[in-house]
């Protein structure tokens, strides 16, 4: 009898190894903003993403967070890899580079993919304000926040005003995510726009993605001709008798 529960206990923890045997995991974006003081201005920008592993994957993120530790003076710092679990890791997988969750100066706090500094700072006359040239308007730093637009890749890729105005009519507060304009078959933002490539070109993702999707091809492979061997094998008996 003592076997019998030992053997039963040893398939229970085989069957939670195989569903991950975890607990539930609070993600990351929540833990970090609950630990940023209630009164600072911050966004986390998903700065990298990596999947490790051939067969049992473990998801990971990092983060970029832009904090006001000091009201009108924002720091910037790289966190750790968190890991995450795979529906949270599913949902951004397209969330490279944007910003997930912001709070403002009001104390309003927002969690929905935008633009990194469109909550913010694009838009904001405290920061800089709108510039026309040539029929179209920009989004320009002050000098003192001339960094900002190096932090947000701004001279390669300015904000136009319709992006911005087509972010804060229709996707802000809404929970929906915007990824600008598509361009060349490429949303301007996101994990696959030349915008997060020419900002992260040595990113861990970047490296490695092509790596993960050939192991899960493979094992996908090797899964089918396992089954289809079988399945030869079984139908030749048959007819073979």
């Amino acid at each position: 009898m003592k076997t019998l529960k030992n053997s039963l206990l040893f398939i229970l923890a085989l069957g939670m190894m195989s569903c991950g045997g975890k607990k539930f995991q609070k993600n990351p974006v929540d833990i970090i903003t609950k630990d940023i003081p209630s009164d600072h201005v911050f966004s986390i920008i998903l700065y990298d993403m990596d999947v490790e592993g051939s067969f049992f994957h473990k998801y990971n993120h990092q983060y970029r967070i832009i904090e006001e530790k000091t009201p009108g003076k924002p720091e910037e710092r790289i966190t750790d890899w968190y890991e995450v679990d795979k529906n949270f890791f599913e949902r951004h997988a397209n969330d490279m580079g944007m910003e997930l969750a912001s709070r403002d100066s009001t104390g309003k706090l927002v969690k929905s993919v935008s633009p990194p500094g469109y909550n913010n700072y694009v838009g904001n006359k405290r920061y800089g304000y709108w510039n026309n040239s040539g029929g179209n308007s920009f989004w320009a730093f002050y000098g003192q926040y001339a960094f900002m637009s190096s932090m947000f890749n701004m001279m390669s890729y300015p904000v136009r005003r319709s992006y911005y105005d087509n972010y804060r009519g229709s996707y802000y507060g809404t929970g929906r995510s915007y990824y600008g304009p598509t361009t060349g078959g490429r949303s301007y933002y996101g994990t696959n726009s030349n915008y997060t490539r020419s900002t992260r070109p040595n990113s861990v993702w970047s490296n490695n993605k092509s790596s993960f999707k050939q192991r899960v091809a493979n094992r996908t492979s090797r899964s089918s001709s396992r089954y289809g061997s079988s399945s030869s094998r079984s139908r030749g008996g048959g007819f073979g008798k």
